[in-house]
């Protein structure tokens, strides 16, 4: 699947069928969890058939269903790491998309996680996975005019880019960042003051950016 169609097909899902992931998609994604930990200097757990991570209240409260199934986003304390959770989780994201799964970006709707963190490790996330009861639906959004300087004269990779943002899961569907293009190909992005999961989000929505961009065709500002 072309990756552009790929980001369109993907909503957020916290309802998910029994099925059990069968081992082959479940060895893929492992091993792409591999490569991405070394890209990105992480230390990503997932974990298959262990439902007691979503058997909370507060799982509960977020209206999960047969969540058994949980990728756990976890690195070296540094002031980047939750970005880079945001990034290299939603290419974790996507391929679980290409393999017929679903997803949920879940920060705090969830019980304790199975994951093994080193004492300078810290646990940013969770992402819960799965065959959902339905594909999700589509949000609200922002137009491209609320998150970007994008005019008539826009090359046509920046408003692509700028379209797959505007896909990219945020908490609460905030939306909150905004894109300059400066020069010819620096693209700077800066996301809002306030509000939660805002450097997770940074991460999420500069993985879109650079699948439906292009990274040969710009450079971050």
């Amino acid at each position: 699947m072309e990756v552009f169609d790929l980001i369109k097909s993907r909503h957020s899902v916290r309802q998910y069928t029994d099925k059990k992931i069968p081992q082959n998609v479940a060895e893929k994604l492992v091993s792409y969890a591999e490569t991405l930990n070394k890209q990105g200097d992480l230390n990503i757990q997932i974990f298959f058939d262990e439902p007691n991570c979503f058997n909370s209240r507060m799982a509960h409260y977020g209206k999960f269903e047969n969540a058994n199934n949980y990728i756990a986003m976890i690195g070296k304390n540094s002031a980047d790491l939750e970005e880079r959770c945001g990034y290299f989780g939603e290419l974790l994201v996507l391929k679980a998309q290409e393999l017929g799964l679903n997803s949920c970006w879940v920060k705090l709707t969830h019980g304790k996680s199975a994951a093994k963190k080193e004492k300078d490790e810290k646990e940013v996330i969770i992402i819960s996975l799965g065959y959902g009861k339905s594909q999700g639906g589509k949000r609200k959004s922002k137009t491209i005019s609320d998150v970007s300087d994008v005019s008539d004269n826009s090359p046509e990779w920046y408003r692509r880019g700028i379209e797959a943002a505007l896909l990219a899961p945020t908490a609460i569907n905030q939306q909150k960042f905004k894109f300059e293009l400066k020069g010819d190909n620096k693209v700077s992005v800066k996301s809002g003051l306030v509000g939660p999961c805002l450097k997770i989000d940074l991460g999420i929505v500069k993985c879109h950016f650079e699948l439906a961009a292009g990274k040969e065709n710009f450079a971050w500002e």
